[in-house]
């Protein structure tokens, strides 16, 4: 252990324990959020219910996927300077069997959200197309395919960190980690352990590529089925890409603000340094701008086809009240404020500045999602169907995601032994 300074200093820091009222209260979020939602449900609010739940879905399901996807593209990058925070991102996978369940918990409610359940599309091959047995079945398909991708990824980026610390692992991990090691150095050759990490090494720069393709195509596929088909007679080509890649933005946000916990509460300032917030808030600014240049491409391209079936959705929401007002809002908290805020250099490695923005367009993100769901669904209103309901199923959902985080954080390293290896080993200091 004494040849790994930096990996042992900070495995030492990685003991600290959770403040005693963070799982409470997420245990509470989760609780009040899931008993609001069935009382809802059961009484004269479960229309707008199951709209809210179907509108977390596509959040959490979003960012939690595209949190892997990070881990995936520094791989693919051959990145240097993430390697502090990549296990960090790769938290996010814990709620992924989560939102599995809840996706199979989402066709109890179809009728509440997909028109074309209610008033059947005649037309083909849209008919056919529509159809909620088929619709569920393929995006079930592609979650089992992006999630099956996204535990074997993880299984080898964990692998080594577990065999190195499964020695010391507490009594209720022990059968985890000896599970997740199992076959680790009983070759009995001396280097075996360096071998094994370069085999998982290459496992995982082979699966690094097949996961982003997964996931553009599996989000593309939600994208279109589950948000386009609300509006069945919309059409728009890029409404998958936007769709996954304002998903990455949430996961960039989400990475912003669990980092700056993590470094904070683990006293990790010498590891995740200014330049490590300064990196991860270039790339917070960057998809910001992607962000909008993704939907001003979509815009500009209906309005100047000028199609009824195309320009019918759009207009609806920036056009026609009530709707125009949050989506007017949900530019300007997605990529007006956070746009200026962290034009600098200084915002982007001051902690509290970085979390202030990540947490306003992460407030922007979730209503870029209702603003195209909720308005396709009920079409015309006196105003907004936007409050407590909103609010209580959001918190809920925010709840059972930190639950999941911090599950994965007091079971595996938050920050990885082999990556801080990697780092002394090549010399990268802690940039």
């Amino acid at each position: 252990m004494s040849d790994h300074p930096l990996r042992d200093g900070v495995l030492r820091k990685l003991g600290r324990p959770l403040p005693a009222w963070l799982v409470p209260l997420l245990a509470a979020l989760a609780l009040v959020g899931a008993a609001s939602f069935l009382l809802l449900v059961a009484g004269a609010g479960s229309a707008r219910a199951w709209r809210a739940y179907f509108v977390n879905w596509l959040f959490w399901t979003g960012l939690s996927q595209a949190g892997v996807l990070f881990a995936a593209s520094q791989i693919i990058s051959g990145s240097r300077w993430s390697h502090p925070v990549r296990r960090i991102a790769e938290a996010s996978a814990a709620f992924l069997p989560v939102s599995f369940v809840l996706f199979l918990v989402l066709w109890l409610g179809r009728v509440h959200i997909f028109p074309w359940i209610t008033v059947p599309v005649e037309e083909w091959p849209k008919g056919f197309w529509l159809r909620d047995w088929f619709v569920f079945g393929r995006v079930g398909a592609g979650l089992v395919v992006m999630y099956a991708l996204s535990f074997w990824f993880l299984y080898h980026s964990l692998r080594p960190d577990v065999a190195l610390l499964r020695a010391g692992a507490p009594a209720r991990l022990s059968r985890l980690y000896a599970r997740l090691a199992r076959g680790w150095g009983e070759a009995g050759e001396s280097g075996s352990d360096a071998a094994q990490i370069a085999f998982s090494e290459q496992r995982l720069s082979r699966l690094a590529p097949g996961l982003v393709v997964a996931y553009a195509l599996v989000m593309s596929i939600i994208g279109f089925d589950f948000i386009m088909s609300l509006a069945p007679h919309w059409m728009s080509n890029l409404l998958g890409a936007y769709f996954f890649m304002a998903a990455w933005l949430m996961a960039l946000m989400a990475l912003a603000l669990t980092t700056i916990f993590w470094r904070a509460h683990l006293g990790l300032d010498d590891l995740i340094t200014p330049k490590t917030l300064h990196d991860i808030g270039k790339l917070c600014f960057a998809f910001t701008v992607f962000w909008m240049y993704l939907f001003f491409s979509q815009f500009i391209v209906i309005w100047y086809g000028n199609l009824p079936e195309e320009t019918s959705a759009m207009m609806l929401r920036i056009a026609e009240q009530p709707w125009r007002r949050v989506g007017i809002l949900m530019v300007v908290l997605v990529f007006l404020l956070p746009f200026w805020g962290l034009m600098g250099v200084k915002p982007k490695q001051t902690p509290a500045i970085l979390g202030t923005f990540a947490v306003i367009s992460l407030v922007g993100l979730w209503l870029d999602r209702w603003v195209f769901v909720v308005p396709s669904i009920v079409q015309r209103a006196p105003r907004a169907p936007l409050g407590w309901t909103e609010l209580v199923v959001t918190l809920g959902f925010a709840g059972l995601w930190g639950l999941c985080h911090a599950w994965f954080a007091s079971t595996f390293p938050i920050v990885s032994p082999r990556l801080l290896e990697k780092m002394e080993l090549e010399g990268a200091g802690h940039h």
